[in-house]
């Protein structure tokens, strides 16, 4: 079987790469259904927008390219930065000091084996017996007789 790669992105999401690169870490290299539910019990804010991710990746992998589902390995996790919001906060003196709101960008690489396609049975001929369709062409109506 022919392995395929999928892959899914979510852009600025608002928490600070740190913070998503450490619970990426616990998925990375495990199957999808695994990682969810690893996920699912991570009690960290982060494991959500993961989480989120790696179902559309899965979502994409069997609706568009036909991957079975139960197949489904995360073969990458990559968490970049992305643009950060810049702020400032009033401190002493009349002075303002900067500081920096962090975005990320994750990225989820899932790797999946084509479905096996069944193959069809050919349909077999309904054969009608004579008596049943005789029956059909003489039974009148009620009510009208010749």
């Amino acid at each position: 079987m022919a392995q395929t790669t999928v892959k899914a992105i979510a852009k600025q999401v608002r928490m600070s790469p740190r913070k998503i690169t450490e619970v990426a870490s616990l998925v990375r290299g495990r199957s999808v259904k695994d990682a969810l539910t690893i996920l699912e019990h991570t009690p960290r804010h982060a494991a959500k927008p993961v989480a989120k991710t790696i179902a559309s990746a899965a979502a994409n992998a069997e609706n568009n390219n036909k991957l079975d589902p139960k197949t489904l390995v995360i073969s990458s996790i990559e968490i970049g930065q992305g643009f950060a919001l810049k702020r400032f906060r009033p401190a002493a003196h009349g002075r303002a000091l900067p500081y920096k709101k962090m975005t990320s960008n994750i990225l989820v690489t899932v790797t999946g084996a084509t479905k096996v396609k069944k193959a069809k049975m050919p349909a077999e001929k309904k054969t009608t017996s004579k008596a049943t369709t005789a029956n059909k062409e003489t039974k009148q109506p009620e009510g009208k007789e010749k």
